[in-house]
């Protein structure tokens, strides 16, 4: 059962945050003091905070990702892989990873707004059927994303920026990595929204358009002058794949939908490049699973 995300663990002492992180990572830190300012958020005054470290957890993350994809997709377009490596580093990725291991609960801080921001995102969250790859009912909080960021830079700086070490301990973590397949089932609504509408020969007739009410973004989709459908969010983002996401049920329904779909998987099992990374994924679990490799580097 997950833990309020308002609370904090049962015992203040920081210790015991860093063993419990370090049992959920299956590493051992040889400079405890690293993952000790993972686990802090700038409202702790009282010690040094994340925000150095989720500056370079960013880029390490990105660049473990980029590997990856780029060998297990040797034949799929640089288009098709920075999707790919932008959906499994997103903010609203990485949020879902630290509510999945329930990572909130062990960061020191002094901010209960925040607290009750991430609460609301944890019980959105865990009403989802399936993790949302663009962005669910609630906005990520994006403090969730930066301490999923700060812990993998926290690992990297400690086993002395050895990449291979670093995605050993945290693809499992990371689990599961959204692969181009289930990319293509679950299309960015934008971009599936664009694309229905050029081939109905709708394109220059559909468009978004945007007004702020307050502390919220409203997006609305304008067919032929006008409004269609709107949503609104406290990201500008969030509000226009929502009204996205609206508009492809109101202008083609869920037969087109599905049809776009199977369209595009077709495209690329022709290629074979789905087949063909599927078989490298199971080529390489095989004999070595990430369990495994995290009991060798620990060991």
């Amino acid at each position: 059962m997950r833990s309020p995300a308002g609370q904090h663990v049962a015992s203040d002492d920081m210790a015991s945050r860093v063993r419990a992180v370090e049992d959920l990572l299956n590493y051992r830190f040889k400079d405890k003091k690293l993952l000790e300012a993972a686990l802090t958020h700038p409202s702790y005054a009282d010690a040094e905070s994340y925000q150095r470290l989720e500056f370079f957890g960013d880029a390490a993350l990105g660049l473990a990702i980029s590997k990856e994809i780029f060998f297990d997709y040797p034949d799929v377009d640089q288009g098709k892989l920075t999707l790919l490596r932008s959906v499994n580093i997103s903010t609203e990725k990485l949020a879902r990873v630290a509510v999945r291991h329930d990572l909130y609960q062990f960061v020191r801080r002094k901010a209960v707004p925040l607290d009750e921001t991430v609460e609301a995102f944890v019980i959105a969250v865990e009403k989802e059927d399936e993790p949302e790859l663009y962005g669910g009912s609630v906005p990520a909080p994006k403090v969730l994303a930066d301490i999923v960021e700060s812990v993998a830079a926290a690992v990297y700086v400690d086993c002395k920026f050895d990449l291979e070490a670093l995605w050993a301990v945290f693809s499992k973590l990371l689990e599961p990595i959204v692969t181009l397949d289930a990319l293509l089932r679950q299309p960015q609504p934008v971009t599936m929204l664009n694309d229905l509408c050029q081939k109905n020969g709708m394109g220059r007739r559909v468009r978004f358009e945007y007004e702020k009410e307050g502390d919220e973004y409203v997006a609305f989709v304008i067919r032929d002058g006008i409004s269609i459908c709107s949503a609104s969010s406290e990201k500008k983002k969030n509000a226009e794949l929502h009204a996205a996401k609206k508009s492809l049920e109101k202008l083609f329904g869920p037969t087109a939908c599905r049809e776009y779909i199977t369209e595009k998987i077709s495209e690329l099992n022709e290629t074979g490049e789905i087949e063909g990374a599927k078989q490298k994924l199971n080529d390489r679990y095989e004999f070595l699973t990430p369990s495994s490799r995290v009991q060798a580097l620990s060991s």
